[in-house]
């Protein structure tokens, strides 16, 4: 089981960061760090620079990705917890741009129906596979950027990883 809210995590936010550089390079590229890992939530953090797009502001799909990129992180922390080995994709997912962002940014994931992940973990110990939903909002400093959802599939099986 996860730890209760407010416990600390297992995984710490440089584990993830590095995790992500190795597994997933666009998280290198665009230089994210893992700002907090929570039992209910993951938060993710890019620089403008590597993100810029022609108009100063952020790529549309720089935006995306680490909107994506916390969504899926939230998952991973959260089946590495209860030590279940899954690889982990997405089905499908709506972004939607709020204002433009013209600076650092964050991507703030949770689970879209968190009173849902235990027939999620069910289906995909019973069935070999399960979906779940997350969302993400994206923010510049204290003003709501944009909002992610997404569905999820987790594939059971896969090498055990460790973080």
């Amino acid at each position: 089981m996860l730890p209760p809210i407010g416990a600390p995590p297992r995984i710490k936010p440089p584990q993830l960061s590095e995790y992500l550089y190795e597994q997933i390079p666009l998280a290198r590229a665009m230089a994210v760090t893992v700002l907090a890992i929570e039992a209910d939530a993951v938060t993710l953090e890019a620089p403008l620079a590597p993100n810029i797009n022609h108009r100063r502001t952020v790529f549309g799909g720089s935006a995306s990705a680490l909107a994506l990129l916390a969504g899926w992180s939230l998952l991973h922390v959260r089946l590495h917890s209860e030590s279940i080995a899954s690889r982990l994709v997405i089905q499908r997912n709506t972004m939607e741009y709020l204002h433009p962002i013209e600076g650092p940014f964050t991507a703030r994931a949770t689970l879209e129906h968190p009173e849902r992940w235990k027939s999620f973990i069910t289906m995909l110990m019973r069935r070999g596979k399960g979906r779940v939903g997350v969302g993400a909002t994206l923010a510049h400093g204290r003003q709501l950027a944009g909002r992610f959802m997404g569905e999820f599939v987790a594939l059971a099986g896969g090498a055990a990883e460790t973080l």
